[in-house]
């Protein structure tokens, strides 16, 4: 893929991401008010969300979004600041995504086990 190809796909990838998080922000702060309000405790939200298929689900969204905008973003921070570029600037944002993305999967299965 050439450079100017890539560089619309990931500016697409990176708009699209972020209108994903807008929402998932939105629902998640809802969500922790509505519980704060209600007078949960941590052991009843936890209870709630083991075996919850629903927030797995909302959650694992939130996470990729996270795992496709950050590490986009870092990359044109980093390409513009250092002059770093190339595949290596393409390896180090592609490992520290799949990092992302592995810490938020493993956070969200600690919650719904």
């Amino acid at each position: 893929m050439n450079a100017d190809r890539l560089g619309a796909v990931l500016w697409v990838a990176q708009r699209a991401s972020a209108a994903v998080l807008a929402l998932c922000v939105v629902v998640h702060l809802a969500t922790i008010v509505l519980a704060m309000q209600g007078g949960l405790t941590a052991s009843e939200i936890l209870a709630r969300t083991r075996g919850n298929a629903g927030m797995l689900a909302f959650y694992l969204v939130f996470a990729l979004a996270v795992s496709i905008h950050a590490p986009i973003g870092l990359r044109t921070i980093v390409a513009e600041w250092t002059g770093w570029r190339g595949r290596s600037l393409d390896l180090a944002t592609l490992l520290l995504a799949v990092a992302l993305l592995a810490s938020g999967i493993h956070a969200m299965l600690a919650l719904y086990r």
